[in-house]
């Protein structure tokens, strides 16, 4: 039984890091047909709406009077603000960079979980959060220089932080609502709310409804979105955070492979190094030091 459930982990933790890898350069791509705030909102209230189906049967545990808002606060932090911030943000910056900023976020949370939480703290973490940022301002180097966008790095930044700030917040709250209420209530709230800023800023006939534009946007909103958040807090609330934070690194690699092959990105030494210095960041905030005490003791024993 046991087996079986760390099997059903594993393929779940595979088909989010593949999934959420592709969606940068797929994001970026489908910004040539639309724009950007537009887009976020259209693909966010798809996945609501595809969710809906899947939430209806259990439409006692909405709970809507008395949770409200939890689910404003949460399509707020992960759905208006990290969508918000990305679809603007990927047309500052490639989508390969762009991406290796915000997975800055398994150490932002991390942090937040130590300063709010009362997570010990211990060497090998604090190395991870000084490596994390260090990671970051390698990669953002270029945005001093005039090379990249630092406007572009403020909103990869301002991402990171509303996603590691949305993750936090369910976590501590997550066990007051149905997780799949959750995912649906903030993806048809945040859409909605996209949509209608959206269309008061931009025109929908700037949009190019064409076969690869459609083909695009339905696979964001049913493989990237609907599934993808749905997993991502299937995981967390099951008490695989750590598991899905250990592994958050293979994302931006992904995405950055996905990139150069599809979108012809360059890849640049400072982006390689402030992968490095991420993804070490990463490994080390989520190492549990007493387990691997408890490991070597066991093996010498």
């Amino acid at each position: 039984m046991m087996a079986s459930s760390r099997t059903r982990s594993a393929l779940l933790l595979a088909f989010l890091v593949v999934m959420w890898g592709v969606n940068w350069p797929l994001s970026k791509f489908a910004l040539t047909y639309t724009p950007p705030i537009l887009f976020a909102g259209i693909r966010t209230l798809l996945g609501g709406l595809i969710l809906l189906v899947v939430a209806l049967p259990k439409y006692k545990q909405l709970r809507f009077k008395e949770s409200w808002h939890i689910y404003v606060i949460s399509a707020v932090l992960n759905i208006i603000l990290f969508y918000g911030l990305q679809t603007i943000g990927l047309n500052y910056l490639p989508a390969g960079l762009f991406s290796s900023i915000v997975f800055l976020q398994p150490v932002l949370l991390g942090l937040m979980a130590w300063l709010w939480l009362g997570e010990s703290m211990f060497a090998l973490k604090a190395l991870g959060f000084v490596l994390g940022f260090a990671g970051v301002a390698t990669i953002s180097a270029g945005g001093l220089t005039g090379n990249i966008s630092l406007t572009g790095i403020l909103l990869a930044l301002g991402c990171a932080i509303s996603w590691a700030a949305g993750t936090f917040y369910v976590k501590k709250t997550g066990n007051r609502v149905d997780s799949i209420w959750l995912v649906t209530s903030q993806l048809l709230i945040g859409g909605l709310f996209m949509m209608g800023v959206g269309s008061e800023v931009e025109s929908w006939t700037n949009i190019d409804w064409n076969l690869t534009f459609l083909s695009t946007l339905l696979f964001i909103s049913i493989f990237v979105i609907a599934l993808g958040w749905l997993v991502f807090f299937f995981l967390v609330g099951s008490g695989e955070a750590g598991k899905v934070a250990s592994y958050t690194f293979l994302i931006p690699l992904i995405a950055i492979l996905c990139s150069v092959l599809f979108m012809h990105e360059q890849i640049t030494v400072n982006l390689i190094a402030g992968l490095v210095l991420v993804v070490i960041s990463i490994l080390l905030v989520n190492a549990n030091p007493q387990a691997l005490l408890a490991k070597k003791t066991g093996k010498s024993a």
